[in-house]
Formats: structure tokens, sequence, C-alpha cells
């Protein structure tokens, strides 16, 4: 008789407790938020579907970007990393560059004719609206958003730290890959590197 209501008792409270630890932890410093990738692509398509200016050079209409899973995980990495090292720049305090992230995270070069990332950052926004319209108000942060040679896009928030990476790669075409295998084409990497402010 006296193990039931204790096992009651102990049962009510490891729920108790579980619940309240679920609760943190769906609280962390960034609740996940439902649509984050919709709404971000919207806002990014919009802008890219109307045209713009970009300080004082107008930029045409572009194609609209995709989500792409990898330049999420690099923006994701990188905004984690000035967080917790308690910093603000393009370049990681370990010395690594957008395109070290960007290709570290699985966005590779190989197989593709071209190849075109960039990335902007901010700090201490609050909303998706809030961020997108601080972007396009910059010159330099504009123009990544415009920029026809990007084709894919991947988005982070962390705390108020946000990272937007942007890639573009155009495959070789049937004829070019035959022409490489033959050795009449050879592959010369260049660096081109395009970022925000």
């Amino acid at each position: 008789m006296f193990v039931i209501p204790y096992m009651k008792k102990l049962t009510g409270v490891l729920l108790l407790i579980s619940v309240f630890l679920l609760g943190i932890s769906a609280i962390g410093p960034n609740p996940p938020k439902k649509n984050f990738k919709k709404e971000f692509l919207d806002r990014i398509n919009e802008a890219r579907h109307k045209g713009c200016n970009c300080g004082d050079v107008y930029m045409p209409p572009a194609p609209p970007l995709v989500w792409n899973d990898d330049l999420e995980k690099a923006a994701i990495d990188h905004a984690q990393d000035m967080y917790y090292r308690n910093y603000f720049s393009h370049t990681s305090k370990d010395g690594r560059t957008m395109s070290d992230r960007v290709i570290n995270a699985g966005y590779t070069f190989k197989g593709y004719k071209t190849f075109t990332v960039g990335e902007n950052i901010a700090e201490g926004q609050m909303t998706i609206d809030e961020v997108m319209d601080g972007w396009l108000k910059s010159p330099g942060h504009c123009k990544n958003l415009m920029n026809p040679s990007f084709k894919e896009v991947g988005v982070a928030q962390f705390n108020q730290y946000w990272v937007q990476d942007f890639g573009g790669r155009q495959p070789f075409s049937a004829y070019e890959q035959r022409m490489l295998k033959s050795g009449k084409y050879k592959i010369i990497r260049g660096e081109r590197r395009s970022g925000g402010e």
C-alpha cells in the first residue's frame, strides 16, 4: 500500500522535471522559427523579382534563388562561431574565409565550370524584415542579394548574429566534359570572391 502512492508522486515529479527540461531546451538562444527558410526566400526573391537600387547603382531583376543546405550549414557555423567567440567579421578568428567555410560545409566547386560565393553578415537585428531591410539599404549587401551569378542561398540566425551565404555554380556541358576527359581542355582555378560589408 505504501509503494503505490510513492511511485505516483515520483512519476509525477519526473514528468514535471522532463517537461521543464524540454521547455528549456526548446527556448535555447534561438527558438527555431517554423517558416524561417520560406520567409527568407520570399523576401530575397521578392527583391530580386522587382530589381532595386543598391546605393546609386540600379540592379535589374534577377532569377530567384533556391535554398541550399550546405550554404545554410556554413551560415549556421559562422553565426555560432561569431557569437561564442565574440567577434563580427567575414574572416573567422582561425583565419578561415567565407570560401573556406562554404567549401568545408560541402558546397564544392569540383565538377563545375564556374563557382561564385558571397556572404552578408549582420548583428543586432531582431527579425527577418529588420535584417533584410538593413541589407537592402547597404550597397555592398544589396549587390550580393541582387547578384545574378548567385543561384542558391543558405541563411542562419544565432542569437542576434545573422549570416547569409550565397553560391552560384554552373556545370560543364556534355561537350566540355568530353573535352576535359580527352585532355584538350584544362581547368585553371582562379579565385573570385564577393562579400558584403
